[in-house]
Order: C-alpha cells, then sequence, then structure tokens
C-alpha cells in the first residue's frame, strides 16, 4: 500500500464510520474503483487488519468530541459500585447500557472472526447490505416517535441497540446505521441515538483494533508506517464528520444517507453484474 492510498483511505474512514453509510464497505469499494491492488499485487481489499485499526483513529475521535461526557459517566460508574445514591442518575445507567450492548458484539466476533475477513467482504453481500439496511433506515426515520433524549435511554434500548450493533459484522450494514436505527425505532430523537451510537462504538472499535492490530506491520500484513498515517487522517477527519451530523441531524431527516446507500448499493450490483469488477 501506497502512502497515497493510505491518505485517501484514511479521509475515506473518517468521513464514513460516524454517517450511517459504512466505512467498512467505503474501505473495501474504493480500492476496487481505482484498480488498486495490494499486498504484491495479490488482493484489491486492504483486508480486516487495516481497517479495524484504521477504525481506532476514529474511536479517538469520539473521545476527543465527548471526552467531558465520557469522564462523567465512567466516574459515575465507578462511584456507583460503592455508592447506592448515584445509581439513580443517567450517567451510571448509561455507563452499564454501554457495557451491556458491546456483548453482542464482541462475542459474536469472536464466533465469526473467520468468516469477518474473508466470506463477509464479498461486495454482493456488501452491496445487499447497503441497499437492505437503507432500507430500514428509512421506515426507523419515518416510524421513530423521536421523543426521548439521552437521559431517558433504558436498559431494553441499551439490548436493542447492542444486539444490532453486532449486525454491523457485515461490511456494508454500518455499526453507526444499524445502532442508530435501531435507537430510532426504540422513539429515541435522531441526534440521541447518534450520541448513543458514538459512545458504544468505544468498546467495540476498541476490541477490534486491538484484536486485529497483531497482524500490522508482518508477513502479508498491512504496514505500519501506511496503517498509521491513515488512522491519524481518519482522527482528524472523523472528528469534523462527528460535529458535522450532529449538527445536521437536529433539523433533517436520514432521507440523504438512504439515497446515498441505495446509489452506492445499485451501483455496485450493476458493476458486478456486467462484470465490470468483481465480488472478491
Amino acid at each position: 500500500m501506497s502512502f497515497l492510498q493510505a491518505v485517501i483511505l484514511g479521509i475515506v474512514q473518517g468521513l464514513t464510520e460516524f454517517l450511517p453509510i459504512s466505512s467498512t464497505a467505503h474501505l473495501r469499494i474504493v480500492p476496487v474503483l481505482f484498480g488498486w491492488h495490494f499486498y504484491g499485487g495479490k488482493t484489491n481489499d486492504p483486508g480486516a487488519p487495516f481497517t479495524a485499526v484504521v477504525q481506532l483513529g476514529t474511536v479517538l475521535a469520539v473521545v476527543a468530541y465527548f471526552w467531558r461526557e465520557i469522564l462523567q459517566i465512567s466516574a459515575a460508574w465507578v462511584r456507583g459500585l460503592f455508592d447506592r445514591s448515584v445509581r439513580s442518575s443517567a450517567e451510571y445507567r448509561i455507563a452499564w447500557y454501554v457495557i451491556f450492548a458491546t456483548i453482542p458484539i464482541g462475542v459474536l466476533g469472536l464466533i465469526f472472526a473467520d468468516q469477518i475477513e474473508t466470506g463477509a467482504r464479498n461486495l454482493w453481500l456488501i452491496a445487499c447490505a447497503l441497499i437492505g439496511l437503507g432500507l430500514v433506515l428509512l421506515w426507523a426515520d419515518r416510524a421513530g416517535s423521536a421523543k426521548r433524549d439521552e437521559e431517558q435511554l433504558n436498559l431494553g434500548d441499551g439490548l436493542v441497540v447492542g444486539l444490532a450493533q453486532a449486525a454491523a459484522l457485515i461490511p456494508g450494514v454500518s455499526r453507526s446505521g444499524a445502532t442508530i436505527t435501531a435507537g430510532l425505532f426504540r422513539g429515541l430523537t435522531r441526534e440521541a441515538a447518534a450520541r448513543f451510537s458514538f459512545l458504544l462504538s468505544i468498546p467495540a472499535v476498541v476490541l477490534s483494533g486491538l484484536f486485529e492490530a497483531r497482524k500490522i506491520g508482518g508477513p502479508g500484513g498491512p504496514g505500519a508506517g501506511v496503517t498509521g498515517l491513515a488512522s491519524v487522517l481518519a482522527f482528524v477527519v472523523g472528528y469534523a464528520s462527528i460535529a458535522w451530523l450532529l449538527r445536521y441531524l437536529t433539523r433533517h431527516s436520514m432521507v440523504i444517507f438512504v439515497g446515498y446507500r441505495l446509489a452506492v448499493g445499485l451501483l455496485l450490483v450493476g458493476l458486478l453484474a456486467t462484470g465490470v469488477i468483481s465480488a472478491r
């Protein structure tokens, strides 16, 4: 992988991680459209290890953007373990919801690790996931009551959103797309669903990135230098992406993201069906 390719992929990761359009799908699609090949020309897929580690850059953007809220939630959780009076606070409850909601993706990620790194990155599957989740997102955006904010989160919300996050192990589904969709179905406002989605990304992405980091710089794996460069750019662009999306969702629906997902998914279907690009 060249440094120019790493720059482009880092920017793509930062732009797409928090928008409900699937960063993993884009890191898979962009090299195919540009005709790039990696690792001695063997594949046009940068691979699951590169994808997972570069996502650490965007999770650092979440920490940098929400550091006050993260500090309050963490402090409340620690205090609540010893002080019953703290346990009724929204911060204490949200901490537990994040923990519970991370369990499904952690367990399923370990069970299906081999499939996630190989067959699940097939472009036919990605195209179908882009279209399918796009339609479900549209349904949720129209059907959700959008009346509840972050302080009204409950255990049911955490469990449902956590199960939805596990679906994002399939490239093209989108971790933020799945969790925001679940939040909307649960009656959260668009902004509250997005904020909880961002907080929920921290343990999930960190666990995934650390699990795959062992392959960086190894034989047949992505180089440490290009991966680090892409991660830094993903952090910078990801921070700006978070700020933009939260402002956007206060006044707009999810329709623009639905339209984008359908357009990219249908484009992939057309290119695959005509043999212009290969699914693997």
